[in-house]
C-alpha cells in the first residue's frame, strides 16, 4: 500500500528531480517532520476547540464545584494534550518507513511525551483535590497539602523511572531492581521531603498545627498566622507583613507557642503590673474614708469594712488612739479593692476566667500590684486599646488614694531638687 512506504516515496520523487541521494534523505525527514508538526499543531487545535469547548458549557452549567476547580488548574487541557501525542505516536510508523533510526528516537521522544504528560495531568488533578477538600467547611484548618505533595512526588519518581526505561529500551523492573544501590543517595537528596513528611504527619495527628493559627517561634523570627503548610515548609506571615518560611520538622524538632487555645478560650490575658512607692502606703484617716465613702463602686465595701473592724476593736477594747493597736484599713488595700471593682464593671472584661488584681514582692523598685485578668477583645488592635484604656483609668486615680507610682528619677526630678 502506498500509505506504508510515504518516507520512501518522497525520498524516490526527490531523487528523480535530480537531488543527491544524501540530500534527499535529509529533504525526506525534514519534509516529514514538518508534516507530523502540522498534523499535531491540527490535533491539538481541534481538541481544545471541540473537546474543552464542550467541557466548559458541561462545567458551566454543572451545580458542583468539583469540576469548576479541575477546569482552573488546567485538568481537561493537559488531557487534550494527550490527542496530537497519540496520533503522533501511530503516524510514526508509517511516516518514517524505511528510516529506522529515526523511527526509534521519534518513538522514544513521543513515548517520554506521553508519560510526562500522564504525570502532569496526575499533579493537576492532585492540585484540584486539594483544593475541593480546602474548600470543604470541615477541612478548616487541617491542610493536606504535604500528603498531595508526597504523592506528586511519586508521581515524578515513577515518571522518572519509565522515561529511563524507555530511553535505555530496558523494562522498568529492570531499574527497580537496581534502585537498591542509589537507595542512600535518595535518602540523601530527599532527606528534607521524608523529614517533612514524618513532622507533617505528627503535627496533623497532634492537631498542633493548622492553617490560620497564631503562632510564635523567636527562633525563626516567626510571629503571626500560617497561611500555608506543605511538605517541606510551613509559611507564616508576621504581623509585619513579611513572610517567615519555617521547615515542617523544625516545628517538631523546637519550641514555639501556638495561640490557637486563647482564640478559642474567648478571652485574651492581660498581666501587667505597676509598681508603687512604698512610702506612699499609709493608714487610711478618717478624712480619706469620708473621701473613699462617695467612690460609688466600693461605697459598700468602705461601710461593711468600717463597720466589721470598729465592732472587731472594740470586742477586743484596745485603745484607738495608738496607731499599732487593732485593724486599720490602708490606702493601698482600698485601692487594691476599687482595681477589682472597676474590672468587674468593665464590659470588655471576662469574669468566668481567671480574675486576678495582687500585689506581688516588694523590690528595689517599689510594691509591684498586679492585673491578671482576661480581655473578652481577642483581636490584636482592639486588646491593645482595652489594656491601654484600663491603665490609664489606674494611672489617673491613684493620686486620689495618696499613693505615688514608682520610676527612676529623671534629669527634670534632679533640676527641680537643685532648684529646691
Amino acid at each position: 500500500m502506498k500509505i506504508l512506504t510515504i518516507g520512501n516515496d518522497i525520498n524516490k520523487w526527490l531523487t528523480d528531480l535530480g537531488i543527491n541521494a544524501e540530500l534527499a534523505d535529509s529533504v525526506t525527514i525534514l519534509m516529514i517532520f514538518i508534516g507530523l508538526a502540522i498534523v499535531a499543531w491540527l490535533v491539538d487545535f481541534l481538541s481544545k476547540k471541540i473537546i474543552l469547548t464542550i467541557i466548559s458549557q458541561f462545567v458551566k452549567k454543572s451545580k458542583t464545584n468539583w469540576d469548576d476547580i479541575l477546569m482552573k488548574r488546567k485538568f481537561f487541557n493537559k488531557i487534550a494534550h494527550l490527542a496530537p501525542a497519540f496520533v503522533i505516536y501511530y503516524l510514526i510508523g508509517w511516516a518514517l518507513d524505511g528510516y529506522p533510526g529515526w523511527t526509534k528516537v521519534m518513538m522514544i521522544v513521543t513515548n517520554s511525551y506521553i508519560v510526562l504528560n500522564v504525570v502532569w495531568i496526575f499533579n493537576s488533578f492532585m492540585n484540584g483535590v486539594n483544593d475541593i477538600y480546602d474548600a470543604r467547611p470541615t477541612s478548616k484548618g487541617k491542610s493536606i497539602k504535604s500528603y498531595i505533595q508526597v504523592l506528586q512526588i511519586l508521581a515524578y519518581l515513577v515518571g522518572i523511572i519509565l522515561i529511563i526505561s524507555i530511553i535505555i529500551d530496558k523494562s522498568p523492573g529492570f531499574l527497580l531492581g537496581g534502585l537498591g544501590a542509589f537507595a542512600a543517595i535518595l535518602i540523601l537528596v530527599f532527606q528534607d521531603s521524608i523529614k517533612g513528611l514524618v513532622a507533617g504527619i505528627q503535627l496533623s495527628g497532634n492537631d498542633m498545627v493548622r492553617v490560620g493559627d497564631w503562632i510564635s517561634m523567636p527562633s525563626h523570627n516567626a510571629d503571626g498566622t500560617v497561611i500555608e503548610i506543605t511538605l517541606n515548609t510551613v509559611k507564616i506571615q508576621n504581623w509585619d507583613k513579611t513572610i517567615a518560611t519555617v521547615p515542617t520538622y523544625e516545628l517538631v524538632a523546637k519550641s514555639f507557642s501556638n495561640w490557637r487555645g486563647m482564640e478559642e478560650s474567648g478571652g485574651r490575658r492581660i498581666a501587667r503590673s505597676i509598681n508603687l512607692d512604698m512610702k506612699s502606703v499609709k493608714f487610711c484617716s478618717t478624712e480619706m474614708i469620708e473621701k473613699f465613702k462617695r467612690f460609688h463602686s466600693i461605697s459598700k465595701y468602705i461601710n461593711d469594712k468600717v463597720t466589721e473592724i470598729e465592732e472587731y476593736n472594740k470586742s477586743l477594747n484596745l485603745d484607738s488612739g495608738i496607731t499599732a493597736n487593732g485593724r486599720r484599713l490602708t490606702n493601698l488595700g482600698v485601692f487594691r479593692k476599687y482595681l477589682e471593682a472597676y474590672l468587674r464593671n468593665n464590659p470588655n472584661v471576662n469574669l468566668e476566667m481567671t480574675f486576678l488584681v495582687r500585689q506581688l514582692e516588694p523590690s528595689e523598685k517599689g510594691i509591684p500590684i498586679q492585673l491578671y485578668v482576661f480581655s473578652k477583645i481577642q483581636s490584636w488592635a482592639e486588646y491593645e486599646a482595652v489594656q491601654s484604656d484600663i491603665f490609664d483609668h489606674i494611672l489617673a486615680i491613684i493620686p486620689e488614694f495618696e499613693l505615688n507610682v514608682f520610676q527612676n528619677p529623671s534629669g527634670s526630678d534632679f533640676q527641680k531638687l537643685i532648684c529646691d
